[in-house]
């Protein structure tokens, strides 16, 4: 799954009626209910507030409203933007602001996904991967260099603890562990010890 880099707002303009798109990250539905609602009462006075946002590790908690817009027509292609670009933990309220001109039903389902899809664009994705954490302990002695040839690796340094000896915990690609411990071993003259304890999610550049 992926989800946006950062919030934002971006507007479109399509027959004289604006669409101000804002998104936001969120981590659950009363989260994404408060941003829907503080977006409400900003523009209090326009034609329609339509949401859609989706929730949780796989995307598996979707909600949408097309507010007052023809039945479909809006909450449901906002969605479908999200879902298509597989973007979870996200909200995304359009307001729309009418020029006077009606746009039809499938005017409507076009203005609405695309104002999504253009602040989606704007704000940029994230992918989110879930990597294997590597302990790492080593002496005082060789903490201070491994230390630094982590944080310069490709690895992930997640954490550092100073205890009676050093431990750093490291986000590491599957398939890069073997190689890991060898590199390990070397650097330290085999006197740091590692293991793989649990996981972490990431997020990367797609």
């Amino acid at each position: 799954m992926r989800t946006i880099r950062r919030g934002g707002e971006h507007e479109i303009e399509i027959r004289r009626s604006r669409f101000i798109c804002a998104l936001a990250r969120v981590g659950d539905e009363d989260e994404a209910r408060a941003f829907i609602a503080e977006r409400r009462r900003l523009h209090w006075n326009a034609a329609h507030n339509c949401t859609a946002y989706v929730l949780g590790d796989d995307g598996r908690i979707q909600r949408s409203s097309d507010d007052g817009e023809p039945s479909g027509t809006a909450g449901v292609p906002m969605l479908e933007v999200l879902r298509h670009r597989g973007i979870t933990d996200a909200v995304a309220v359009v307001t729309r602001y009418f020029g006077g001109v009606k746009l039809g039903a499938g005017g409507l389902i076009r203005a609405y996904g695309n104002a999504v899809s253009a602040a989606v664009d704007a704000s940029g994705v994230l992918e989110r991967r879930t990597l294997p954490v590597v302990a790492v302990v080593a002496d005082y002695l060789r903490a201070g260099r491994l230390e630094s040839e982590l944080r310069v690796s490709s690895h992930r340094v997640l954490g550092v603890r100073y205890e009676a000896d050093v431990h750093i915990d490291v986000a590491i690609e599957e398939a890069d562990l073997p190689g890991f411990e060898a590199w390990l071993a070397e650097l330290t003259g085999g006197h740091a010890l590692c293991e793989v304890q649990g996981s972490t999610t990431i997020e990367v550049e797609p």
